[in-house]
């Protein structure tokens, strides 16, 4: 089953949703709800309760909620109660809340968008420029960010063509490319930027942004070239493009005596809110 996570964003607030390809439906993290609609300083909790409530009085829509993986405030994966649209629009009922209605339209317009998107691609580049300018990201960076998702897209599909599967073995190959080019594995260069559960690309200068860019797309080209024949060759082709980043961060950091992988993330460096001093 095709399934993808996404972070969508509601009044500044971050709603964790998974897209589930297959039965074209979205999962919305209830305790993500909860939380903006109730401004609980325990979400988990109030959650907890509710729901037993809900299911002592027989409630379906509790009854038939799913648990599924998603990223938590750690940064790993963990099992989390979730909703399809038209259960969490009858949970919402049982949360009074002024912001009941307004996230019922978001909740809707989000269903929407993601039907249209299938009929026209394009609108999701446009709808996620939107996003991280309401984060507050500049111009510039969004546009380098927009055209790193372009390029990790290309990798991708050349990595299914040479019978890559997703979810682990997508994450080895990224784990050596990352390493071959900043000396750091995806976790690493995570704890050196100070995050958890935050996207390590949203994080990224514009020039990390763009020697990611370069050791991805390298990857690409020297894959299709060469044609791996199994994951090992992958595995080599990955190490190989990595090191063609590797040498311009090189040369770049002996031109300006600077390192150019720091523990300054984007949000630091473009003067973004903290999100967790603006929860509390």
């Amino acid at each position: 089953m095709g399934r993808q996570t996404e972070i969508k964003i509601f009044e500044n607030r971050q709603v964790r949703t998974l897209w589930d390809s297959e039965n074209e439906k979205w999962y919305i993290a209830i305790v993500d709800v909860v939380a903006l609609l109730t401004e609980s300083p325990n979400p988990q909790v109030y959650w907890r309760v509710m729901k037993k409530r809900l299911k002592d009085e027989g409630n379906e829509s509790v009854t038939n909620c799913n648990a599924l993986k998603m990223p938590a405030p750690d940064g790993k994966m963990r099992i989390t109660d979730v909703a399809d649209t038209e259960q969490l629009f009858r949970l919402i009922q049982s949360i009074p809340s002024p912001k009941a209605e307004p996230f019922k339209l978001w909740l809707a317009q989000v269903a929407s968008e993601r039907l249209d998107e299938m009929q026209d691609p394009e609108l999701s580049i446009d709808r996620a420029l939107e996003q991280y300018l309401k984060l507050g990201y500049t111009e510039n960076w969004i546009n380098q960010r927009l055209k790193s998702i372009e390029i990790r897209k290309e990798l991708t599909d050349e990595w299914k063509k040479r019978g890559v599967k997703e979810g682990v073995q997508f994450a080895t190959l990224t784990d050596i490319i990352t390493k071959a080019w900043a000396n750091k594995t995806t976790k690493e260069y995570k704890v050196l930027k100070g995050l958890k559960k935050e996207n390590l690309r949203d994080n990224m200068t514009n020039t990390e942004l763009i020697l990611n860019m370069l050791a991805e797309a390298s990857t690409k080209d020297i894959s299709e070239a060469v044609k791996p024949k199994d994951f090992e060759d992958s595995k080599k082709v990955a190490n190989q493009g990595g090191n063609v980043a590797n040498v311009a961060r090189k040369e770049l950091e002996a031109k300006t005596g600077k390192k150019v992988v720091t523990s300054l993330n984007a949000k630091s460096a473009l003067g973004l809110p903290n999100e967790t001093k603006k929860k509390k």
